[in-house]
């Protein structure tokens, strides 16, 4: 059986490859104390649940009662290297007393091998990488709460709690994929009375990168509501490029700044798009006594979408020093922005991994720690499908995600599989079928 280059497994950064790469980080994290008497550890308990978003489970009970047969036990321990399979209670359990903070380290060892790989080369933007920024809810409920819930108070005397998370990806305008770094979760930290809130969220965000990151340079890309004088003066602090949305309503002495004077133009034609961009550089963000300077553009797009014309408006202001030549490249930058929403919010809530699912709660971390692993299976999927082969000859083949996932699914739960390798083999090159044998034993 030859195969061209295209459809051969990338061994650094194949399934296996990443696996191994999280199942180290998750060997250092040690028995909460409870079950000291029972022999499953956390490890078991974290990897169980990474199998279970990567086979993209519909729930934690559907995950539960197909552990029941032997070829997933059998999978689950050649592939993910679970040695005991935990039951759904054991698992909650264990995994609520698990510190979300204790996951940064899988993310960060996955990041670090994607960057001696030469991987993020792709990613490059302005020298750097372009970091796209935003928050998402993933839980809300009157009933179902634990003490890190966020309240929202109404006025009939309802109380609805939630949970958020903020997400930062790696994104470039012309790259489909998207690569997320470890999310900050929303939610009342030990001790805290008022409600935990986006921009704090992003706050802990960017210490985290440049502290886990001291040299990363990066532009990082956030909606309107970052628009102001005090996150942006701590941005110039951690030594991070912005474009942020910048609109009349947030910011109105900028924009009222601007209508008073001259500001340059250009106009720009683009594979057939029409581009007007108005700009300067230098201004006040507001006038306030700690306003830092910004340059400002703007963009109206008149761009073909078929047989539609579509006109559309957009404002930003950035660190970049503004200019003919590179005026563009920072339109497509501040518009990569919607990757964090469309190509990482939208996926994760409608392709399969079931963001916005309850798939356990739990009184301390329960509900994060089942996210962020969620959001780590994703980074998996990411990665392979922008450079393994092999991952990427599978998804050819049968066309869709979601295709893809229930193909795997199905070698999972009735077959017991070597090896990733030979699991996309199967799915790229078929496989003999084989009647059902009933056990008579």
């Amino acid at each position: 059986m030859k195969r061209g280059p295209q459809q051969r497994e990338n061994k650094l950064l194949s399934k296996k490859g990443l696996l191994e790469t999280i199942q180290k980080s998750f060997r250092t994290l040690k028995n909460n104390g409870k079950h000291k008497d029972l022999k499953i550890s956390p490890f078991d308990c974290l990897m169980s649940a990474t199998a279970m978003f990567n086979l993209k489970s519909p729930s934690l009970l559907a995950f539960d009662q197909a552990t029941k047969e032997e070829p997933l036990c059998q999978n689950l321990k050649n592939l993910y290297g679970v040695e005991h399979v935990p039951c759904d209670t054991y698992m909650r359990e264990m995994l609520d007393e698990v510190d979300p903070q204790a996951l940064r380290q899988s993310y960060l060892a996955i990041f670090n091998k994607l960057q001696r790989g030469n991987f993020l080369e792709q990613f490059k933007f302005f020298g750097g990488y372009l970091l796209a920024c935003d928050g998402t809810g993933v839980f809300e409920s009157e009933k179902v709460h634990c003490k890190n819930c966020c309240e929202k108070r109404h006025r009939d005397g309802r109380i609805t709690y939630y949970h958020q998370l903020l997400a930062g990806a790696i994104v470039k305008p012309d790259v489909a994929q998207v690569i997320p770094l470890c999310p900050e979760p929303i939610y009342k930290h030990d001790g805290a009375d008022k409600n935990d809130c986006e921009i704090n969220a992003a706050n802990r965000f960017l210490d985290n990168l440049k502290c886990e990151h001291p040299r990363i340079q990066a532009t990082c890309t956030f909606d309107a509501l970052f628009a102001n004088a005090p996150f942006i003066n701590r941005l110039r602090e951690r030594k991070l490029d912005y474009i942020i949305v910048a609109k009349s309503g947030n910011n109105p002495s900028l924009f009222e700044w601007i209508s008073g004077i001259k500001l340059r133009e250009i106009q720009l034609d683009v594979n057939g798009n029409l581009y007007k961009f108005r700009y300067i550089n230098g201004i006040p963000l507001n006038n306030t006594k700690d306003a830092p300077e910004v340059n400002f553009f703007e963009c109206e797009a008149t761009e073909v979408d078929g047989k539609r014309t579509l006109v559309k408006k957009f404002s930003w202001i950035t660190s970049h020093k503004i200019t003919d030549s590179k005026i563009h490249t920072l339109m497509l930058g501040g518009r990569a922005k919607w990757k964090i929403e469309n190509e990482t919010f939208n996926t994760l809530k409608n392709q399969g991994y079931q963001f916005e699912h309850n798939f356990g709660h739990g009184k301390k971390y329960l509900h994060t720690i089942f996210a962020l692993l969620m959001v780590l299976s994703f980074l998996i999927d990411q990665v392979q499908e922008a450079s393994d082969g092999l991952f990427r000859a599978a998804l050819q083949k049968v066309k869709t995600r979601r295709a893809l996932w229930e193909k795997i699914k199905i070698f999972f739960y009735g077959f017991l599989i070597e090896s990733w390798d030979h699991l996309f083999k199967a799915i790229v090159f078929g496989y003999k079928h084989t009647k059902i044998e009933l056990n008579t034993s």
